[in-house]
């Protein structure tokens, strides 16, 4: 009675139906390769362009640079080398890390900047 309800349950190859070939495989990967896809194109590659952009960006500083660092100070830069740079922020000198460097200021922030320093130096 056991047996044959068994039997009955089991999967029955199909008349005609060989074993599942390649195609069945891809199938089911088919949701994985294509998660897989959109992660790469919406997360991985924008991020790893930016990365690039940003060792570019840090290589080609140079003496007199007016940048922007990680933790949102501004500052001109007075001497750099491999690791380390020493920025003016205002009166004071700073000596980083290369590597704590956000980005450069664009040409108007840096004006907009000069145009603060002297107002405070009025007053």
């Amino acid at each position: 009675m056991f047996e044959s309800l068994v039997y009955a349950m089991g999967a029955q190859p199909q008349a005609g139906a060989g074993p599942d070939g390649g195609m069945g495989m891809l199938m089911n990967f088919a949701p994985l390769i294509l998660m897989f896809l959109i992660f790469w194109f919406l997360l991985i590659r924008p991020q790893q362009k930016r990365a690039k952009a940003h060792k570019q960006m840090l290589e080609a500083l140079k003496r007199g640079d007016r940048i922007i660092t990680q933790s949102g100070l501004l500052g001109r830069i007075l001497e750099i080398d491999d690791e380390k740079i020493l920025l003016e922020c205002g009166e004071a000198k700073l000596r980083m890390s290369r590597a704590a460097i956000a980005g450069l200021l664009d040409e108007k922030a840096a004006k907009d900047d000069k145009k603060d320093a002297k107002s405070d130096e009025k007053k």
